[in-house]
């Protein structure tokens, strides 16, 4: 029988040590703010105003929580000793980068931290999360234990929930989450269809890869994934990336593509076999036709897609059609808000575009859709979760002085090596998880 259900979105909270050290090769706005003077405040009150934006229109709205940063366990892991401030002290003066790596915010980028398979289409008729290794990039491999952690302290009913530990972290099962996977259905709590996109196949070294970026996501680690969350080939497609596209800049599927409901709203560069990724879409989709919106390089240069995050944007059910919540920056480029334009006017599923200002986090490299997380849940496992991440009016005000309270307005490079900065950290996260009802999630509560 099918269920009423509908599509959460749990964002990541910007953490206290946003900012901006161009850790991510590949990530083209990451790399092109390095070292400029981040705000942290700023940047979470950002992310605050689009949750409650979101939750005021009716949206589930969901809250994950920042990780402690700097990550002192991985600096004594490789091999800096002593106290806290001579941990500290010696990585800044020994390797700066290396103190960049484990003090990045990047867990703001939900999108990244988890695969999600609905109950609707798996064979145990539970709710799968598989934290992603994200194995490609050292700061955000350092993720998933403690992402693991905050979605087991949020979906803990196991008669609801079924938790995997992420994939071995190496090259071959390379898995960067939500960000190459979407799921297409016809209602939220029927039975769908689960895009898997990667990047190249680890095991075959003949095979389409990019030439001048890496490919994140392997085909191994998709299907394993799949595997673990019980999808018959009836709930799963894998496609494969275009090679291009990951080399003008499209680290993610989800910069260049972007799914809700029937509708698969994409680059005509997104996919190196179009056809047959619709075709087999299309194939499994039941009581529903696929609604392909494809945007071509004549409308949109691949440059300006990445420059703007079009396709970074969340796709959204309305009583009138989907809106398009778009980042500010696709404004600011003339193709894309040109094609915005057109966009509304067209005979699409897409009937209005809003624009969000989420210009901190657009300036490492995230957008919109970086920043959520997507879990479908019927209305017995909307129940089932720790209600206390849900954003409420009481939640946002409380969240919002929590942060003026505790953040800093600007942060640098030189400031991560504050051992300071170490203790305001662990204040606020130590209130956060009692605000939120998560428990000891972190390794300093442990």
């Amino acid at each position: 029988m099918v269920k009423h259900a509908v599509e959460a979105n749990f964002d990541g909270l910007v953490g206290p040590t946003h900012n901006y050290a161009g850790l991510s090769w590949g990530n083209v706005a990451s790399k092109s703010n390095v070292n400029a003077v981040a705000n942290p405040r700023e940047a979470a009150l950002q992310g605050l105003a689009k949750m409650k934006r979101l939750a005021d229109r009716g949206y589930v709205q969901g809250i994950l929580p920042p990780h402690e940063r700097p990550h002192i366990p991985t600096l004594r892991a490789l091999g800096f000793e002593g106290n806290e401030r001579q941990i500290l002290e010696a990585v800044a003066k020994a390797d700066p980068a290396i103190l960049a790596a484990v003090s990045s915010a990047s867990c703001m980028w939900t999108a990244n931290a988890a695969t999600v398979s609905p109950s609707a289409d798996t064979a145990d008729h539970r709710v799968h999360f598989t934290p992603a290794n994200l194995s490609a990039k050292f700061h955000r491999s350092i993720e998933h234990q403690v992402t693991g952690r905050s979605l087991k302290a949020i979906f803990g009913d196991e008669s609801y929930f079924a938790h995997h530990p992420a994939l071995p972290s190496v090259s071959h099962f390379g898995d960067e989450g939500a960000a190459n996977h979407t799921r297409l259905c016809s209602r939220y709590g029927e039975p769908g269809v689960e895009l898997f996109v990667y990047g190249q196949v680890a095991f075959n070294e003949s095979a389409p890869a990019p030439s001048k970026y890496p490919a994140r996501q392997t085909l191994e680690a998709s299907r394993a994934i799949a595997r673990l969350h019980g999808l018959t080939d009836r709930h799963a497609v894998f496609a494969q990336q275009n090679p291009a596209a990951i080399d003008a800049g499209v680290f993610h599927n989800d910069v260049i593509a972007v799914g809700n409901g029937n509708c698969l709203f994409y680059h005509e560069q997104a996919f190196l076999e179009e056809a047959r990724v619709l075709a087999d879409i299309q194939e499994r989709l039941t009581g529903a036709e696929l609604e392909a919106v494809r945007v071509s390089s004549a409308q949109v240069p691949i440059e300006d897609a990445v420059a703007s995050y079009l396709f970074n944007s969340q796709l959204l059910n309305t009583a009138d059609g989907m809106l398009l919540a778009v980042p500010g920056e696709c404004r600011e480029v003339a193709s894309v808000s040109r094609y915005l334009d057109e966009l509304v006017k067209a005979d699409t599923p897409i009937t209005a575009v809003e624009v969000f200002d989420v210009k901190q986090s657009m300036r490492n490299g995230g957008g919109p859709a970086c920043l959520r997380l997507r879990v479908v849940l019927n209305d017995g496992e909307l129940h089932a979760i720790n209600r206390g991440v849900i954003l409420t009016d009481a939640l946002y005000e409380r969240l919002t002085s929590w942060v003026e309270a505790h953040y800093r307005d600007q942060l640098s490079q030189q400031d991560l090596a504050d051992p300071m900065l170490l203790e305001e950290v662990r204040k606020a996260l130590d209130e956060l998880t009692g605000i939120l009802g998560l428990g000891s999630i972190y390794d300093f509560q442990l």
